[in-house]
């Protein structure tokens, strides 16, 4: 079974960064292609960012594109998701998803973290 555990949000002015992490347990790490999603209140999870298995390969939500970068470490099986230049539309609790093949769609992902939140203030 695998655990992840998000980590890194709070409260940002509009215009200044986060950096979050998603640290994952129990299985093999590096065969998992890993994702940032997020939710904001009354709306469903959105995808944010994905990235392949060996990292060769991200994708991005337009809304989210030139100003999120993620990345990931196998050797620590870490992802990360630096976020620059936040607005106030990017307040969510973001969730990290693992999934076994490459995908940016959420229902494919068999495990999720607890999230955490992220909130842009004007």
């Amino acid at each position: 079974q695998l655990q992840l555990v998000e980590s890194g949000g709070g409260l940002v002015q509009a215009g200044g960064s986060v950096r979050l992490s998603c640290v994952a347990s129990g299985r093999t790490f590096s065969y998992l292609a890993l994702a940032w999603f997020r939710q904001a209140p009354g709306k469903e999870r959105e995808f944010v960012a994905s990235i392949s298995q060996t990292g060769i390969n991200t994708d991005y939500a337009d809304s989210v594109k030139g100003r999120f970068t993620v990345s990931r470490n196998n050797a620590e099986n870490v992802m990360t998701l630096q976020m620059n230049s936040l607005k106030p539309e990017d307040t969510a609790v973001y969730y990290c998803g693992a999934t076994p093949a490459y995908s940016y769609n959420r229902q494919t992902f068999n495990y999720w973290g607890q999230g955490t939140q992220v909130t842009v203030s004007s």
